[in-house]
């Protein structure tokens, strides 16, 4: 048995905080089982989680307000027993958890604010909304066939569970929103977003065709969980024209099968063992070939970890450098150092792109040519260039972590915002005049205390005196203890 693992689930900037550190749970007040037309709900301001508003015939799954970093709600369908969401119909568009945000069915699921503004809505003109026991919502048509209208597994968002269909049509999207899943012809692509309308293809897993062959022009493919613990992919026939199979496989597991595309954007699969989330599958195994696994300009090497691409900043501040740069042209230069265009360059020998057979390569001949090419290109972030067989790959997306590897010949060229190098230097000039300006005052602190002690001496000594010569007990005018006739007379 593997050892259970809880499952690390994050969705978009104001939802990283509620899988990150808030503790779920239901009301205990049984949901209803179907939702009519004339249905309404509001959030119950004393609900400081999830609020159920419609459960399957099971228990195992329900559907509700889930509450978002104290201020904001999501519509979501949840595995009761983990308390782990498995579908949010409004990830990106919260409402706020107020008593006059209101949910309603009036044939369509719509949820809104006073101002009617409608924060989502199923936009079909349904009966009844219901949860099966397979956690999929559905609006439904009550006709002699019970039409289904709408949905829920047809829009996925980071999760698939067992036997939902996966189509061309449909995409997973990472909580954090930076990684993607898509089918192609014959293949499942997983996908970076590190700028906008620039996607990196950073993993294909091709269908092997063993049991069944993809006829050309017979259709799209898709995929399925399946409960005997594989990932099939299907064209029209039952038989898979692919199976990735997950530990589990053939092995008469009766949990619950989940399939999730991590904030990291690793594929992960799971089973439910009655009490923990046990992970049964990986696409991606080796952690330094995960696009980013290190952050932005980094390096990672296998089985020692992270490092920055610069050598000397240190990882454990977070980031590698501050930001990206904003101009990346160039009209020419000597190709290294300051450009006098907004960006400086680093370059880095022993290093190599995790994924570089996905991506578009060009020949040339040196390295200075690779490195032209890039330098003079204005969406060009940097380049790999590879002495041993020529091949110049061009990075057109902000750098992130890089492969160590043993081969000095595999060089890479990479623009850096100027003001990272400036700030180094400002901080260790910061760091000197501080020390210079602490030991200045340290001295004149020394200075200060030296002069009262001897300041204070005077004025007692001042003060003694004038209280003897007030007594009486000297005689005449002050006499000065440090005149030359005063120590004559006590030599003798």
């Amino acid at each position: 048995m593997k050892k259970p693992i809880k499952i690390a689930s994050h969705l978009p900037c104001t939802l990283f905080l509620l899988f990150a550190s808030v503790s779920l749970f239901c009301t205990s007040t049984r949901a209803a089982q179907e939702l009519l037309i004339g249905f309404k709900a509001t959030p119950n301001p004393s609900v400081s989680s999830f609020q159920s508003l419609l459960d399957d015939s099971t228990g195992n799954f329900s559907f509700g307000f889930l509450r978002v970093n104290s201020n904001h709600l999501a519509l979501a369908v949840l595995h009761v027993p983990s308390n782990e969401p498995l579908w949010l119909a409004n990830p990106t568009q919260l409402a706020p958890w107020s008593d006059q945000t209101q949910l309603l069915f009036n044939g369509s699921l719509v949820i809104s604010d006073p101002t009617r503004r409608v924060f989502w809505s199923t936009d079909k003109e349904g009966d009844r909304v219901v949860l099966l026991n397979t956690s999929n919502l559905q609006v439904q048509k009550l006709n002699n066939s019970q039409t289904v209208l709408w949905q829920s597994f047809d829009f996925p968002t980071n999760t698939l569970v067992e036997d939902q269909n996966f189509t061309s049509t449909m995409a997973l999207v990472s909580s954090n929103g930076l990684y993607s899943m898509r089918l192609g012809n014959d293949f499942i692509g997983l996908y970076a977003n590190f700028k906008a309308n620039t996607e990196l293809f950073y993993w294909r897993h091709r269908a092997l065709e063993a049991k069944a062959s993809i006829v050309k022009g017979g259709g799209p493919v898709y995929i399925r969980v399946n409960p005997d613990g594989y990932l099939g992919m299907y064209q029209n026939g039952s038989k898979p024209v692919d199976v990735e199979a997950f530990s589990s496989f053939q092995r008469n597991n009766n949990g619950f099968l989940i399939f999730r595309l991590e904030p990291d954007g690793n594929l992960k699969g799971y089973y439910w063992d009655g009490s923990n989330w046990v992970l049964d599958y990986q696409a991606i195994s080796d952690k330094c070939e995960l696009p980013s696994p290190c952050g932005s300009y980094s390096l990672c090497a296998p089985g020692s970890g992270c490092s920055c691409l610069d050598n000397q900043t240190e990882i454990s501040s977070g980031k590698c450098v501050a930001s990206y740069p904003d101009n990346l042209c160039s009209s020419g230069g000597s190709g290294g150092g300051d450009t006098g265009n907004g960006f400086t360059v680093l370059r880095r020998n022993g290093v190599e792109l995790p994924f570089k057979e996905l991506m578009t390569r060009q020949t040339t001949s040196s390295q200075a040519q690779c490195e032209g090419l890039c330098e003079r290109t204005c969406s060009c972030y940097g380049a790999v260039y590879n002495n041993g067989s020529g091949f110049c790959y061009l990075v057109d997306y902000p750098i992130q972590s890089l492969l160590v590897v043993g081969d000095e010949s595999k060089v890479g060229y990479f623009k850096i915002r100027e003001e990272a190098g400036r700030k180094k230097l400002t901080a260790g000039l910061g760091v000197g005049i501080g020390l210079l300006g602490g030991a200045i005052v340290c001295m004149i602190a020394a200075v200060g205390v030296r002069s009262y002690r001897i300041w204070r001496r005077k004025r007692r000594v001042k003060r003694l005196l004038e209280e003897d010569e007030e007594s009486g007990a000297i005689p005449g005018q002050y006499k000065n203890l440090g005149s030359a006739s005063f120590r004559s007379i006590e030599m003798t």
